[in-house]
């Protein structure tokens, strides 16, 4: 990803996250989310000093930058090291199905692999069942260890997933 991808992921990032959370996730939330605002933090976040995530696009001659994944190291202490976490993975709703999500997945697997984690942890809303048969066909499984994430004053639970590398 460079910096002149961000306008886009941040673009693909809405999108997404209305597509895949519209239901799960307050609608006011949702309908609130800027690719504009996204970009500039995003812009920032990519700006400031060091940071240990590797972020990466999927592209195509046709449309461009058609997906987004980050990863890095794990926040969860209680995943054995070494271990990292995939942070996002955002394709663009009508690609969705077309294999894009695979390959970005393949690619955060081999760079996960590259920085030397043994494990790549991820976590995902408990109730988006479309995320979590994406995520055991690509080898992760359900750990049991859960979390509750609050959005816009709601509750969300979500589920750890983790795969060997």
């Amino acid at each position: 990803m460079t910096d002149a991808d961000v306008d886009t992921v941040a673009e693909i990032r809405v999108a997404g996250w209305r597509e895949a959370y519209r239901g799960l996730v307050p609608d006011a939330y949702l309908d609130a989310m800027d690719p504009t605002a996204d970009a500039a933090t995003h812009r920032a976040r990519r700006a400031a000093a060091e940071s240990p995530a590797v972020e990466l696009v999927a592209e195509s001659p046709a449309d461009g930058v058609t997906g987004w994944v980050c990863l890095g190291p794990c926040r969860d202490t209680d995943l054995p090291a070494p271990a990292g976490e995939l942070y996002a993975l955002y394709v663009r709703p009508a690609l969705i199905g077309t294999g894009v999500g695979r390959a970005l997945c393949a690619a955060a697997l081999e760079s996960a692999r590259e920085r030397g984690d043994a494990r790549l942890g991820l976590w995902v809303l408990r109730e988006n069942a479309r995320a979590r048969r994406f995520y055991a066909r690509a080898g992760f499984a359900a750990d049991g260890a859960e979390r509750v994430d609050p959005v816009d004053g709601e509750p969300l639970r979500e589920v750890r997933y983790v795969r060997g590398l």
